[in-house]
């Protein structure tokens, strides 16, 4: 019989697990906890409630006793509302049996990448960016690659050769999330094709995060440039969404994924393995915001607007603040002249101005020294959040 073996010391993690940094906006956003007078701008969401058909839909269908288990992969009336919304959007066709539903978006990103990505895995990253799009990859053992974004001419640009530098042979994974958190920057039409021709090249899969693309602020389009309107059906190209921020559903976590076909079968083995399925009532949700949700879409996206223009164009009168002016998503990203420990920052305006906003250290080291400011809230808020920063500021 073999030795016993004795294991000494405190229980512990992986240590890719325990090496993930907790989360930067959390840490500002319990400094405020308790406080009447915060306001807040440090999540992305917005402050406005889900439409109204959308939760009578949910109210519906758990009267009706949909609270069972469903497809893995969700349920056939989502899966082709959802194909019909991205060929309408794209103009390309997406069939049900590229479609799967998951449990949020973030669901969706973790499962494309447990799909793809083996310990050691390169992928590369646009950045700065949501933490959860890095940490992923770090958890599951890749190794991330970050390719930044600079803040020029007062809009935020992609090096697009320096991008395309960066996805060698022998790269994995290439994420893209445009409009982008936290910068609001939007990836132009002429640099998508680029981008995946040189995926094609190499055999790198690519992740479009796509989260925000119905919050474009270019009038002339519905849409902010989308790989998938631009991809063969066989390419090495994922689409990840959410219902969160174009349909005010943050809380009902509720995604979906695009894939190509073949891999229909093993996404829904890892749905099971993941979540089992999106809740049946939480779908019945779904479907109504892709069918009845065009109107609520579009008036939110012009209050967003609107809502970043009267930021940056006040932030940018203020002296020493440098205010990029993003062009989607429902951010500004900007930073106060001599300022550079972002989380410090944060946690003084917390307590010395009452104003909650997010670390820019949080989406990583291009990010330090800049604040996020979530612009989905009224105008009155926004104009008392400028008045308390510049009061602050003249101290």
């Amino acid at each position: 019989m073999p030795d016993a073996i004795t294991v000494s010391g405190p229980p512990k993690v992986r240590p890719a697990v325990a090496a993930l940094p907790a989360s930067k906006v959390r840490e500002i956003a319990n400094a405020g906890f308790g406080r009447s007078d915060i306001l807040r701008f440090w999540f992305g969401e917005d402050q406005a409630p889900t439409p109204d058909h959308i939760k009578s839909a949910a109210i519906a269908a758990i009267g009706a006793d949909e609270t069972y288990y469903t497809h893995n992969n969700g349920r056939a009336a989502l899966r082709t509302a959802i194909g019909g919304y991205l060929t309408d959007l794209h103009g390309a066709p997406f069939p049900m049996a590229r479609v799967c539903v998951t449990s949020s978006g973030v669901s969706a990103l973790n499962i494309a990448m447990q799909a793809l990505l083996e310990p050691g895995d390169r992928v590369v990253v646009v950045t700065p960016v949501w933490p959860n799009v890095t940490a992923i990859p770090a958890v599951l053992g890749a190794k991330v690659v970050r390719a930044p974004l600079r803040a020029h001419g007062g809009r935020w640009r992609l090096d697009l050769d320096q991008l395309l530098g960066a996805i060698t042979p022998g790269t994995r994974l290439v994420i893209i999330n445009s409009p982008g958190n936290p910068t609001g920057w939007v990836l132009g039409d002429d640099e998508r094709l680029p981008i995946l021709q040189r995926c094609r090249q190499v055999g790198a899969w690519l992740l479009a995060d796509d989260v925000y693309e119905r919050l474009i602020f270019d009038d002339g389009r519905r849409s902010a440039p989308s790989f998938l309107a631009i991809a063969d059906p066989e390419d090495r190209v994922i689409g990840a969404n959410s219902f969160s921020k174009a349909w005010r559903m943050t809380g009902w976590r509720l995604g979906w994924l695009v894939t190509p076909a073949e891999l229909e079968s093993d996404i829904g083995k890892l749905i099971e393995f993941n979540t089992s399925c999106a809740p049946d009532f939480i779908q019945a949700a779904g479907i109504a915001a892709i069918h009845e949700g065009e109107p609520h879409v579009a008036a939110q996206r012009l209050q967003l607007k609107a809502s970043a223009d009267r930021l940056i164009d006040q932030l940018s009168a203020l002296e020493g603040v440098e205010a990029p002016r993003p062009d989607g998503a429902m951010y500004a990203f900007f930073r106060v002249a001599g300022e550079e420990d972002s989380v410090g920052l944060a946690r003084r305006l917390v307590a010395e101005a009452g104003l909650g906003l997010a670390p820019g250290a949080a989406f990583g080291p291009e990010g330090e020294g800049w604040l996020r400011w979530c612009v989905a809230a009224a105008p009155d808020l926004i104009d008392a959040g400028v008045q308390r920063l510049a009061t602050w500021l003249g101290r």
